[in-house]
């Protein structure tokens, strides 16, 4: 689903089978973007490709938490701020699923994006190290805490939508079909 943070209305929606990957279903709704959006989203879209692909679209931001099989190398990037870095990611070697080879090669070699890391410590609990990644590269336009203020701000929205599901005894839908589904 593709939302306004403004106004909390649902733009795009996009319903499949239960086996169909968020990333795959997430690529039929970028045609819904417009320039100049501030695309939000968890780990599953935080891929080269979604990176290239959306920038292409003229979004001027995305921010995304850095999936978990991308290591952080504090040596690595040029450091712009205290917890903040201007890091080169570069093409695959090789066709991600979901692409076709023609897609694939007319990809740029590498983007430049931010890294935005933070440290979540809450008495009690382990203390979490969390990595952001955008493309909004200036630092005095857009500043770091503003970057972590609107991730933090789409947290705020999935447990909304978490909510939202269990109170109308919808977190759990058994339907062989997207059309039960909807019905």
């Amino acid at each position: 689903m593709i939302f306004s943070l403004v106004t909390g209305a649902a733009v795009a929606l996009c319903i499949d089978v239960l086996n169909t990957h968020d990333i795959k279903l997430a690529r039929r709704l970028y045609g819904f973007l417009k320039p100049n959006d501030v695309l939000l989203g968890d780990r599953a879209f935080c891929a080269y490709v979604d990176m290239v692909m959306i920038t292409k679209l003229g979004c001027d931001a995305i921010i995304f938490r850095k999936h978990q099989s991308r290591t952080t190398i504090m040596r690595k990037g040029k450091i712009v701020g205290d917890c903040d870095k201007s890091v080169t990611w570069y093409k695959p070697k090789s066709c991600p699923k979901g692409l076709n080879k023609d897609e694939f090669d007319a990809l740029p070699s590498s983007i430049t994006v931010r890294e935005i890391y933070y440290y979540i410590v809450i008495p009690g609990f382990r203390t979490q190290q969390i990595s952001l990644i955008t493309t909004l590269l200036d630092k005095a336009t857009y500043s770091t805490l503003e970057n972590v203020g609107l991730y933090g701000k789409r947290w705020e929205v999935e447990l909304d939508l978490r909510h939202l599901k269990t109170t109308l005894l919808m977190d759990v839908l058994r339907c062989k079909s997207p059309s039960m589904v909807r019905k």
